[in-house]
């Protein structure tokens, strides 16, 4: 089984793939974590090394578990959600993680929401954590 965790080492992501590790556990399966750079090769290289840092601490944590786990950095210049879509075709994920920040229902009609993009359009369940 291959679990996505959408991971920016946000605290949301961070309860995300708390998350993932139970159920890893529970269900004997491998942990994919993802990372898309908004803005794509355009982003800051302080932005690419924020992450690389949270994806190393996150992939230690799950390797500490004893849970195999990959993870990849994603600069293809798309929005995140579609991004993360994306990928999890790719790897053929059976569930995809993700954490929600709580906002409110016209700030989302208004700027849009990469977990609401991932709820709709993943090919796979999708668990969302707050």
């Amino acid at each position: 089984m291959k679990i996505l965790v959408g991971y920016d080492g946000s605290a949301e992501s961070r309860n995300a793939l708390e998350e993932a590790k139970k159920l890893a556990r529970a269900l004997s399966a491998e942990v994919y974590l993802f990372t898309s750079v908004e803005g794509g090769q355009h982003a800051a290289r302080q932005v690419y090394e924020g992450f690389e840092d949270a994806l190393r601490c996150a992939k230690q944590d799950l390797a500490d578990a004893g849970i195999p786990c990959e993870g990849k950095l994603s600069a293809q210049g798309l929005e995140p959600g579609e991004d993360m879509v994306q990928f999890a075709r790719e790897i053929q994920a059976d569930l995809v993680v993700i954490g929600v920040k709580k906002r409110s229902r016209v700030n989302k009609l208004m700027f849009g929401s990469n977990a609401q993009f991932v709820i709709l359009e993943a090919a796979c369940p999708v668990l969302s954590v707050k």
